[in-house]
């Protein structure tokens, strides 16, 4: 969504990291950017241009002397929307930081007013040079954006610092960031509480539902791509972490209760998109009860009401959900909205064909206090996120 239609040049450097940025170039273009690749002399020994032109569709530029293109690199660095260089190396970073501009992906550089992400990747002790450290922090007061680099194996061996290359995924996160942060988002906190809660009945069995937690991973992600500083507090779930969003783990609706009542003091939005256990069992076994027993009744009591623990909630927009099972979801909806103090409930039906648990799609339902409900049709989780965080956008405005 983020670069569908956007113009993104991609400047590679002479590293081993090369490689990830041919997956770069072409995740890029399946997202529907349109990419222009800029190699230096020494990223061609490492990838051939022809590589680049079979992803991308587009030539690729390695010259500032290339016939019929002298002036190619003023318009890439005027025309895209982003430049992203990965893998950006202590060479690459040095020649940018002195404004040198004797290639042509320095040179398109320095003609640069737009953003520019930059991917480090380099020996770890090249990294933590001094020499480095400088340069980058006067890339970055020029305006410049950095992701990475992580810790993990370098093509010389394993190594402890940082220095490798964020994988393409990060890289993708961080670019998505700069090109859909807006205002209304930016510096504010963001709290998002996802997945089921599992509540005990002995060490080795629960009370749970079939919630993934994928409605809750995806608010988050589409929050921080919109610039917010995102705190996801996830019951228990298979999903990869959100990249880029701090995560606190819990298990019972107890601890995800305290984790929200401890961070929705600094938050400018909360959204309650867990799906919690009701219920728990009021005397827990402390070892596993044997099945040879026999037939087991288990008495069961309320668990937290979250939401009505934290209410009121003064300068914050409080979104909850509201999952139904039969008619009348609106009119439940509405009345949990005003009992609960909210200022959107999100409707959807737990039986409804691709809308309920464990699917990747939803259709809801956003119902705000003085405003008509709007009705979604069926669409991708990260989609129904985008549109629930539009009417939550026109309340912070």
């Amino acid at each position: 969504m983020a670069f569908a239609g956007r113009h993104v040049v991609l400047g590679v450097s002479g590293g081993i990291a090369c490689y990830k940025s041919c997956t770069l170039a072409r995740r890029l273009t399946e997202a529907g950017a349109a990419v222009d690749v800029v190699l230096t002399h020494s990223a061609a020994e490492f990838v051939r241009p022809v590589t680049f032109e079979a992803l991308t569709g587009h030539p690729v530029l390695t010259s500032l002397w290339e016939r019929d293109r002298a002036l190619a690199h003023i318009g890439l660095a005027r025309e895209p929307d982003l430049v992203i260089v990965a893998p950006a190396t202590a060479n690459l970073l040095a020649r940018a930081a002195m404004g040198l501009a004797d290639d042509v992906l320095t040179a398109l550089l320095l003609a640069r007013t737009g953003p520019v992400l930059a991917a480090p990747a380099m020996n770890d002790a090249m990294y933590a040079h001094p020499a480095t450290r400088t340069n980058l922090r006067a890339l970055a007061e020029r305006g410049w954006h950095f992701v990475g680099p992580e810790t993990g194996p370098l093509a010389e061996g394993p190594s402890e610092r940082p220095g490798r290359m964020s994988e393409p995924e990060a890289i993708l996160t961080a670019a998505e960031r700069l090109l859909l942060q807006r205002a209304p988002w930016q510096g504010k906190s963001v709290v998002v509480t996802a997945g089921p809660t599992r509540e005990h009945l002995d060490p080795v069995r629960v009370v749970t539902n079939p919630s993934s937690g994928r409605m809750g991973y995806a608010l988050a992600e589409a929050a921080y791509a919109r610039g917010a500083d995102v705190v996801l507090v996830s019951g228990p779930s298979d999903l990869p972490l959100p990249l880029g969003v701090t995560v606190h783990r819990v298990e019972t609706t107890a601890e995800m209760q305290r984790a929200a009542q401890a961070l929705v003091k600094r938050a400018a939005v909360l959204i309650m998109a867990a799906a919690p256990a009701d219920y728990r069992p009021a005397k827990p076994d402390a070892t596993k009860r044997p099945r040879a027993n026999g037939a087991l009744t288990v008495e069961l009591e309320a668990t937290p009401d979250i939401l009505a623990s934290l209410a009121p909630l003064k300068g914050c927009v409080v979104v909850g959900f509201a999952l139904e099972t039969g008619g009348d979801g609106v009119a439940k909806a509405r009345k949990k909205l005003q009992d609960k103090g909210l200022d959107f409930v999100v409707l959807n039906d737990a039986l409804e064909p691709g809308a309920g648990f464990e699917v990747s799609t939803n259709r809801v339902t956003i119902i705000g206090r003085d405003e008509e409900p709007i009705a979604l049709p069926l669409l991708p989780k990260r989609d129904a996120a985008e549109r629930i965080l539009d009417a939550v956008e026109r309340a912070l405005t």
